[in-house]
Order: structure tokens, then sequence, then C-alpha cells
């Protein structure tokens, strides 16, 4: 009798900043979504960035680190690697994302363990793109100034933001503490109605998963999140079917 194989295992390098604790639960927890209704399975490998408040200085300092921690998870022979910090990609400049991923990319090339890095910021902009979206609306827990580098970065990449709200949080733990169900009121101060796709959290640390699906089945029109989108671009990174139950439109299997 022959024994049927067991399901591929994939491993998920993500690189984090230290006070970052949401990365560590969103992303796994619809990866582990998934794994009831599709066959692969996944495990989940960090290395850590310093920073503590959402600042422009510290995440540049942060940033300065992640070519460390993609040469640790490259030592994994991680399968995919995915950075979590969308304001310090988006705040060093215009298509930063792309300097970034091939910048780690290659560093995973020169360890002998090459790998496909995906970074939040260029995740969001690649869904927006695969949604179709021409005008976004968001909420971001950042202070205003950094928040508006993040709408000015956006619609550097051809897309209109009509609105914004900014919840202007310096403390980068007190941002991953969130109710992410507080959401689904504040997004009622959010003026929508003539955006083709809200952010619910342009911010990996803000908890949102929880309430993707519900604010979306309310205003009847796509949602999603950095989160989302990161784990939408992990999967095709990996040749895999990009569907997650209940996280929104970008993960529904149409995509």
């Amino acid at each position: 009798m022959t024994t049927p194989a067991s399901p591929r295992a994939y491993r998920i390098g993500q690189i984090v900043p230290s006070s970052n604790i949401t990365m560590e639960t969103e992303i796994p927890a619809m990866l582990r979504a998934r794994e009831e209704v599709e066959p692969e399975r996944f495990t989940f490998h960090s290395s850590r960035m310093r920073m503590k408040e959402v600042t422009k200085a510290q995440l540049e300092a942060m940033d300065d680190e992640s070519d460390r921690c993609a040469l640790e998870l490259s030592d994994a022979h991680v399968d995919v690697l995915g950075y979590a910090c969308l304001v310090a990609i988006m705040t060093r400049g215009a298509g930063y994302h792309c300097t970034s991923e091939k910048r780690l990319h290659q560093v995973t090339v020169d360890n002998d363990a090459e790998a496909p890095v995906v970074t939040s910021a260029g995740a969001l902009v690649d869904g927006l793109k695969v949604l179709g979206a021409r005008k976004v609306a968001l909420i971001a827990p950042y202070m205003r100034p950094l928040t508006q580098q993040v709408v000015d970065y956006i619609s550097g990449e051809g897309f209109e933001v009509t609105d914004f709200i900014a919840l202007e949080i310096p403390d980068n733990l007190e941002v991953g503490s969130r109710d992410p169900m507080a959401l689904v009121d504040i997004v009622e101060r959010l003026d929508h109605s003539q955006a083709d796709v809200v952010v619910l959290s342009a911010c990996v640390q803000m908890p949102s998963l929880a309430a993707v699906q519900v604010v979306q089945d309310r205003i009847g029109k796509p949602v999603l999140s950095a989160a989302v989108a990161t784990t939408y671009q992990l999967l095709k990174e990996l040749g895999l079917k990009r569907y997650v139950p209940r996280a929104g439109e970008l993960l529904n299997g149409s995509y």
C-alpha cells in the first residue's frame, strides 16, 4: 500500500521591526486558515530590526538593519521573505520598495540561498493594481506627517487618494495593541464614497484582519490591508493559489 505524500511545507521568512507584534500573528493566521482548505503547509521564521517609535529617524535606522535580517533568514533557506514595515519603505522616497526588494534579494543570492523578497509597501501597491483601483481611501496609525508621506507614495504610484485618516499614534507597541474591530467604527468617519478600494490598515502593525471582511460586507466594495496584500504577494511568489477564507476581495481566489 502506497503511503500518501506529505503536503509541501514552505518556510516563510519575516523581517520584522522589534516592536511589531502583529506581522507574526495576522500573516500566520491567514495561512493557517488557508491550510484548512488547501494542501500546502507553512512554517514561520523571523529576524528583527530595532524600532520602538514610528519616527523618520528610527525608521531609517531600522531599515539599515534589513540586510542583516535577510542574511540571517537566508541561512535558514526560507522560500520567501516578507519585509514587514510599510512606512519605513515609503518614507525613503518614490519607488524605494523596488530598490529594497532588489537589494535584499541579492543578499540571499550572495549567501547561496536565493529567495524572492516581498515588502509590505510594494505588496500594497501591487494589490491595488491587481484590484484595478484608481481611487483609494485609507486609514493609517501614523502621525499625520508620516501618513502624508504614505499618501504621497501611493499617489506617486498612480493612484488618487480621495481621503485618509491618521490616528496619530507614535508608539509602535501601542499601535499593535489596538482592537481590530475598532476599525469598523473608524471607517464610518472615512469618506470612501469616491474610492474604488478601502485600505483598512496601511500598516502591518495595526491589527485589522478580523475587520476586513466585516467592513467589506458592510460597505460593498473591496477592502484590504497591508497584511492582506503581503500575504497575497507571498503566495504569488511561491506560485500558490491566492486564497484565504474571509480575508477580503484580494484573497478570494479570483486574482
